[in-house]
């Protein structure tokens, strides 16, 4: 092995990074990548086993890393799929394709034919249902985006308004692989829980540590979840261990609050998603904890939780456009300040900085960490803007 190869220099870093970002690596479409990953192969999987209890599988044509969460989210999910039945019938699709041969060519129309008959829903697929035909397109785009199949001949789209029309696929070698092999027969499980549970006996050394890390590089943020939370503990315990280490091995920082972790970067890299964005609604979310921490009839709990009814988020989202909405994007300007609040919610969802108390009149609770993302316009603006109406 080469020196560079045991040693966690940069380019393990970024390697390590790719790992996390991307599903796998195909060696026909980056080898590059994959060539820097299999110099670096004996640190990067002693460390992700190590820090993760994850399995780094290297293979000839691919390498791809397990990933498997502490607490799985909606996020976590296929994003261009929008039912699930998009779900059911990507999985009917892998059916379909493990039982073929690499580089075996079929039908459209084979595939459809197949779907029906393994479907597992109450109600049968009825491809001249244009939600049906909807619904396989978009798991179809998705198994061709994985490189699981490779079309040679036909337009998907086309299937959208004709159920007649034919495609011609073939199987890809990746196939095969997709799916993670698994030791023990599924149908033993009754919850996504005990699955998850039994995953932990592969790695069962240091589990504390593994959970930690699993939940600081997958989460947005980590949460204090209770008084006696143990994974917190640890965190706020070997925080410069932590810190540390992470700093080495990731371009991320570790900062951790009474009441929440997370890593930042301190500077932008495109492989990341990250929060503020580019987008109008980041402004909105921004300012509006900004005005909601200095209310002080909202006292935060002991996690650092703020519970509100809807219509008094409504309300500070009202205020806080009378203070803030001149500096608005038009759309976040004209629209009424229930839809601002709706899409200020759906972002606070996507990062877990929020929840709706459905069981409870529909009771939001702002989570602590949404108060780590605050912010004010710069002085220069203000001080223009202040010109401009003297």
């Amino acid at each position: 092995m080469n020196e560079r190869g045991e040693t966690f220099d940069e380019q393990a870093v970024e390697a390590l990074g790719i790992l996390f970002e991307q599903f796998w690596v195909l060696r026909v479409d980056e080898p590059d990548v994959y060539k820097k990953i299999r110099e670096r192969e004996h640190i990067l999987k002693r460390y992700i086993s190590d820090k993760f209890g994850f399995d780094l599988i290297i293979h000839q044509h691919f390498i791809k890393l397990e990933k498997i969460p502490v607490d799985p989210k909606s996020w976590m999910g296929i994003q261009a799929f929008m039912d699930p039945m998009d779900y059911a019938i990507f999985c009917c699709i892998l059916a379909f394709t493990e039982q073929r041969s690499v580089d075996e060519q079929f039908l459209l129309s084979d595939l459809t034919e197949s779907a029906q008959e393994i479907y597992p829903g109450e109600l049968p697929l009825d491809w001249t249902n244009y939600q049906h035909r909807r619904s396989l397109v978009r798991a179809l785009k998705e198994i061709v985006k994985l490189k699981l199949i490779a079309t040679i001949d036909g337009n998907l789209e086309s299937f959208q308004s004709n159920e007649e029309e034919e495609v011609l696929y073939e199987v890809t070698v990746y196939v095969r692989y997709f799916m993670r092999s698994y030791p023990d027969d599924l149908f033993r499980f009754k919850t996504l829980e005990e699955i998850l549970e039994r995953e932990w006996l592969r790695h069962p050394d240091d589990r504390r540590r593994k959970r930690v890390y699993r939940k600081l590089l997958f989460s947005p943020i980590v949460h204090r979840e209770s008084e006696e939370d143990p994974d917190f503990a640890y965190i706020r315990n070997y925080r410069n261990r932590l810190r540390d280490d992470l700093e080495t091995t990731t371009p991320f920082r570790l900062e951790v609050f009474k009441n929440a972790a997370l890593l930042t970067l301190t500077e932008k890299k495109r492989r990341y998603t990250l929060l503020p964005d580019q987008r109008g609604i980041s402004d909105v979310a921004l300012h509006t904890m900004a005005h909601l921490r200095g209310k002080e009839e909202w006292e935060p709990t002991e996690l650092g939780t703020i519970r509100l009814p809807a219509s008094t988020l409504n309300q500070i989202v009202r205020e806080t456009k009378e203070i803030y909405g001149h500096g608005w994007s038009k759309q976040h300007r004209e629209e009424t300040v229930e839809e601002t609040t709706k899409q200020l919610l759906e972002l606070w969802y996507e990062w877990d900085l929020a929840e709706i108390e459905e069981e409870d009149n529909g009771m939001i609770i702002i989570k602590s960490g949404a108060g780590r993302m605050i912010g004010h316009y710069p002085k220069d603006y203000l001080i223009e803007r202040s010109e401009k109406n003297l």
